[in-house]
């Protein structure tokens, strides 16, 4: 190199780039990638995508999970009673909100637990949004895709039950937060199972563990299953709904009880940001 040009070439690397800068030898440096997109830019983004995508392949699972919602109501009208009973109005909310399990925790866990057996992480670790939105949007789009059989479960069990109709407003309130609470808890436990096989079995048996505790009054329950039953996030819910079911509801319970499905929703979520990061660098 002559005297000029070793004056000319700036320090550290060839011209234009910078000292330490990464990049081929002899050719440019890298361009730098485009910046990321905000959390709720990118939660809204996911959001309209899993709605979507969730409108075209989830519609039959939605009838299922209603279907068996309803039917579980059916079989429990041979021995329970109608009227505003807690065993009647415990069977509604039970079955009710069962329909949020199965889609937002057992589904979820299955969604989660087969996109990283497949490496379908790889994928979502590419975009550019943070983990926090990829986890909220998805889980977000599995809850709310819920309402539609929750309601329809609800006003029949009603119906069959004899029950009141006029709080079934709280439906508004219950299934998007015991949906995140669940979702959040299915993404977890989907993306922490080590196999794809163990994510169904943990969704499956979350599904069945708010199905048996969640139909039945806590009152008929031995003391080791309460405790069991209280560790749920969906108790909470059927215990709200349950409560707006009666003619005189306890406000201040139906409001505590919502606020636990909210501390515990934010505290799933987080664990399954966690868990997504965890998986999503492996």
């Amino acid at each position: 190199m002559s005297t000029s040009a070793a004056r000319t070439a700036p320090p550290g690397g060839p011209a234009g780039q910078e000292p330490g800068e990464p990049g081929e030898a002899g050719g440019p440096a890298a361009a730098p990638l485009a910046d990321g997109a905000g959390l709720w830019s990118g939660l809204a983004a996911v959001y309209r995508a899993q709605l979507s995508r969730a409108r075209v392949a989830r519609i039959p699972l939605l009838f299922v999970a209603t279907f068996q919602s309803i039917g579980i109501m059916v079989l429990m009208r041979g021995v329970v009673d109608a009227g505003p009973g807690d065993e009647a109005r415990a069977v509604v909310a039970g079955s009710s909100v069962l329909v949020v399990a199965f889609v937002a925790l057992n589904l979820l866990a299955q969604y989660f637990g087969r996109l990283r057996a497949s490496g379908g992480l790889d994928h979502y670790a590419t975009l550019p949004v943070p983990p926090a939105a990829v986890v909220l949007g998805t889980a977000g789009a599995y809850a709310s895709f819920t309402l539609p059989g929750t309601a329809v479960t609800a006003v029949t069990g009603a119906l069959l039950y004899g029950l009141p109709l006029d709080g079934l407003w709280l439906l508004a309130a219950v299934v998007p937060l015991v949906g995140a609470a669940l979702a959040g808890l299915g993404a977890a436990l989907g993306l922490l199972a080590p196999r794809q096989e163990i994510a169904t079995l943990c969704g499956q048996l979350g599904m069945s563990a708010a199905l048996l505790l969640g139909v039945l009054p806590a009152s008929g329950l031995p003391e080791p299953v309460r405790g069991l039953r209280d560790l749920l996030p969906s108790t909470y819910g059927v215990e709200a709904l349950a409560a707006v079911l009666g003619p005189r509801p306890h406000w201040p319970s139906v409001v505590a009880d919502l606020g636990v499905c909210v501390a515990v929703g934010a505290v799933t979520l987080a664990a399954a940001t966690w868990a997504y990061r965890r998986a999503a660098v492996r």
